[in-house]
């Protein structure tokens, strides 16, 4: 209880500072996890939970391809663990289309390394939908 209460202690002039700046915060719906919910904060942390499990990833570089040009691209790393016990690590690489005021959609595919059983090589993929607030 004591550990909970300074952890919440902790967080609450993190969330009051969020509170106070402008933020890019993103919600939509994916196919990562199966169907999932996607929760993206700054344009780099994306948090991601579905019917098969969960997954985060952290955009860690972003680009574009030409001026004016509505496509982006990112690579990023994260992680992902899904209900039956099976998780790893993943490398989102993606694109971003900007659709119109506030809507993007993303499409990635991502190559994993499953650590569950032992180290084991593998690519997936997501598609989603995501509005700017």
């Amino acid at each position: 209880m004591k550990r909970q209460v300074v952890l919440a202690a902790a967080l609450i002039p993190s969330f009051s500072t969020l509170a106070n700046e402008p933020s890019n915060f993103s919600v939509g719906m994916a196919v990562d996890q199966q169907l999932s919910v996607v929760i993206e904060v700054e344009d780099k942390y994306r948090g991601i939970i579905g019917n098969d499990g969960m997954a985060f990833d952290y955009i860690a570089k972003r680009g574009s391809f030409e001026q004016g040009m509505p496509v982006t691209w990112y690579v990023g790393v994260g992680g992902w663990y899904e209900w039956d016990d099976e998780f790893g690590l993943r490398v989102p690489l993606g694109l971003n289309w900007d659709l119109s005021k506030g809507w993007d959609l993303y499409a990635q595919i991502h190559p994993e390394l499953e650590l569950y059983k032992g180290p084991d090589l593998q690519i997936g993929g997501a598609v989603g939908i995501k509005y700017n607030f």
